[in-house]
């Protein structure tokens, strides 16, 4: 049977996500995001002063998580530890101790992997190659984890209460999830590559297909969904398709052409808004002026 999708509403607001005050109070039915990779050398280099910083805005976004979502709700982060400058940071373990600081519980970590031909060996992990002695092993990684947390818990008597139209819209494909085995820790899902003249293009985005399971499986159709770091739009376009209206959060004013394409080419009855605050900054001629640079001095230690 053909369901038809309903309208929804789709707020981008340009500003920093640690303050989301136009979102009321446990409005929010679930969150869906992967917050900047730590300084990541050829996404993210010096966006940060340290790791510090880093973690406080962490912090102060769990504290926000806390507020606006409603009681028994999700909160997913798509994240992983960073190798910045040959020191490894523990981001995984440092987000799920905010975010259970905050008051949420540690509901569950799916591991996403990525297809190993899209990864060479690396001067990292290559050294084998050259020394094949113990001690001299440092892998190349393909995963990052899908950290699963949740406000309490959810009160499954909510579900009685929908429309029989809205829970047939939110029914997950069971041939689906068998198929595509989502029951699973493991996800073995393409990374999004930023080829030139992609809307990601420079852009350290996930796949749809992350958002897409995490909707379905978390949230029911006509509610809302937020990502306090916006991004490309990954996650407001994924909401459109599915039928949830969504709130989005991103610091960088220079991604919202970004944005506002992958939006409006993107099936789905919505209406979208912009609206831009003080805090808003342009970031993105900076990152790629400083990945540029970095490309230039790996090149330059490796002729």
């Amino acid at each position: 049977m053909t369901v038809t999708l309903m309208a929804t509403s789709h707020r981008i607001v340009f500003g920093d996500c640690k303050s989301m005050r136009e979102i009321r109070d446990e409005s929010v039915h679930l969150m869906v995001t992967s917050p900047p990779y730590y300084n990541a050398p050829f996404d993210y280099p010096g966006l940060f002063k340290d790791y510090d910083e880093f973690l406080g805005l962490m912090h102060d976004v769990s504290c926000e998580l806390y507020r606006v979502l409603a009681p028994g709700r999700v909160a997913c982060f798509v994240t992983d530890d960073m190798l910045v400058d040959g020191v490894k940071y523990p981001v995984v373990a440092d987000v799920t101790r905010l975010m259970m600081e905050a008051g949420f519980r540690y509901r569950d970590r799916i591991v996403w992997v990525k297809p190993k031909g899209y990864v060479r060996i690396s001067r990292r992990s290559g050294v084998v190659l050259q020394h094949p002695y113990p001690m001299y092993y440092y892998p190349d990684n393909i995963q990052e984890s899908i950290l699963i947390f949740q406000k309490g818990k959810f009160d499954y008597s909510y579900i009685q209460t929908l429309a029989k139209r809205r829970l047939e819209k939110s029914k997950v494909d069971v041939k689906e999830y068998n198929g595509q085995e989502w029951y699973l820790t493991v996800w073995n899902i393409t990374n999004v590559l930023p080829f030139k003249g992609r809307a990601e293009e420079g852009i350290a985005a996930f796949p749809d297909e992350i958002p897409r399971r995490l909707l379905k499986l978390y949230s029911f159709a006509g509610e809302t969904v937020l990502d306090p770091f916006a991004g490309s739009g990954t996650t407001l376009r994924v909401a459109k398709e599915l039928g949830r209206n969504s709130w989005g959060f991103e610091v960088d004013l220079e991604l919202k052409d970004t944005i506002r394409r992958k939006l409006e080419t993107t099936n789905g009855n919505g209406k979208i808004t912009f609206q831009q605050r003080k805090d808003a900054r342009k970031l993105r001629s900076l990152i790629r002026e400083s990945v540029k640079r970095r490309k230039s001095v790996a090149l330059t230690h490796m002729a």
